[in-house]
């Protein structure tokens, strides 16, 4: 099955939005069978984005959980972006 990276950047200054939705989006991630790996990406000691690397059928699937990230929906990103990704070391 195909692996995807979906990537996402938060919009400046939205730390409290994370952390005010971090639970919902932890419990999206550990509801789903397709989560691989996760994490916040890191700037400067701060959180600021995120990793994700599905395991899914195809790109629209991807795509779909990715739009129903509570982080997402409470307008944290500035920008995510799904896109293919090959496992080579690991």
């Amino acid at each position: 099955m195909p692996l995807f990276a979906v990537i996402c950047r938060d919009k400046p200054g939205a730390l409290q939005t994370r952390l005010d939705n971090r639970p919902a989006h932890l419990a999206h991630l550990k509801d789903s069978d397709c989560v691989r790996m996760a994490g916040p990406l890191v700037e400067d000691g701060e959180m600021r984005g995120s990793l994700i690397v599905l395991e899914c059928d195809d790109a629209a699937a991807a795509q779909a959980w990715a739009d129903a990230d509570p982080y997402r929906a409470a307008g944290l990103f500035r920008s995510a972006e799904v896109i293919a990704w090959n496992k080579v070391i690991g």
